[in-house]
């Protein structure tokens, strides 16, 4: 009894000093694994090859469900970002204040170098499929379909005011959640580099 005793003994206090040590380490990765993977991509956007411009035939593929941004020139992949989308990131916009980042075709309305969110790229949203369905379901009148209609014939900014939402950026101040209110958002960094490299017009296509 007394060895079954001494064995016990000394298993508890190996459990006692191994699990604190367990517990610590546990701790310590995941407070620093974050900043780990943050180095590492940092480490990893500075040693990458400066893009080429102005680049030839630029277009911009964004895939909601896996959260990348893919930068094309001439028909070739020439970057790949990560994202954050709208705070509802499942399914398409379909009015103002519904939290979705939309889908669809869309152009590079402006660029704007002052933005609260690093920088910005301004997006044609409402599309005019956006508008057709919008009157469908009476959320904008005849002239406000008209009226963004037009601006995506002539290339223009497309009405942002009305029921269907507006002011669909591709912005910076981070990638790491879905915290916008249906834009698109970059590690500051990336949207600095994008923004230098496409022009107004650029396609932009919003996957599902």
């Amino acid at each position: 009894m007394e060895k079954k005793g001494s064995v016990r003994t000394i298993m508890w206090v190996a459990l006692l000093v191994a699990v604190p040590g367990a517990l610590v380490m546990l701790w310590v990765e995941g407070r620093l694994g974050p900043r780990r993977n943050l180095r590492e991509r940092n480490r990893l956007r500075k040693e990458r090859t400066p893009l080429k411009l102005p680049l030839v035939e630029p277009k911009i593929v964004i895939n909601k469900g896996k959260r990348r941004l893919t930068l094309y020139a001439s028909g070739a992949v020439v970057r790949t970002y990560r994202i954050g989308l709208g705070s509802r990131p499942t399914g398409d916009k379909e009015r103002e204040g519904d939290g979705r980042t939309p889908e669809g075709k869309f152009y590079i309305t402006n660029k704007n170098p002052r933005s609260r969110y690093t920088l910005s790229l301004g997006l044609s949203y409402p599309s005019t499929e956006d508008a057709a369905r919008g009157l469908r379901d009476g959320l904008i009148t005849q002239a406000q379909h008209d009226a963004i209609v037009r601006a995506i014939e002539e290339k223009q900014i497309p009405p942002w005011g009305t029921a269907l939402g507006g002011e669909i950026f591709i912005h910076g101040s981070g990638s790491a959640s879905d915290w916008t209110l249906g834009c698109i958002a970059l590690e500051d960094d990336d949207i600095a580099e994008l923004f230098d490299a496409v022009p107004t017009k650029t396609t932009v296509i919003i996957e599902p």
